[in-house]
């Protein structure tokens, strides 16, 4: 054996995986607003919610399992009031600071 390893060999990297409490989905969340992208925002909520169960979560929220999965998916682009809507389902809320000024 070289000692390479491939890309291919290499476990695929899951979020969910990792988000097993409600500090670490709030902290994973939390520094995802801070980019202020809101693509990679639903692509977070979405791991959240495979963590959390999104069968559950799509109950809590309101919304259909697959609706769910189209809002947080790459290609989706979810409302405001989804986003509260899934954030609620996940026992999360959103807090409002001033920004820190470099």
């Amino acid at each position: 054996m070289n000692g390479k390893v491939k890309v291919a060999d290499l476990a695929v990297f899951d979020a969910a995986n990792y988000l097993q409490d409600e500090q670490a989905c709030a902290e994973y969340l939390s520094a995802v607003l801070e980019d202020g992208d809101p693509v990679l925002l639903a692509a977070a909520l979405g791991d959240v919610a495979k963590a959390r169960g999104m069968t559950q979560v799509a109950r809590d929220s309101g919304m259909t399992r697959e609706g769910l999965y189209k809002a947080l998916s790459s290609q989706g682009n979810p409302s405001f009031a989804t986003v509260l809507k899934v954030l609620h389902a996940l026992g999360l809320q959103v807090r409002v600071q001033p920004a820190a000024h470099a």
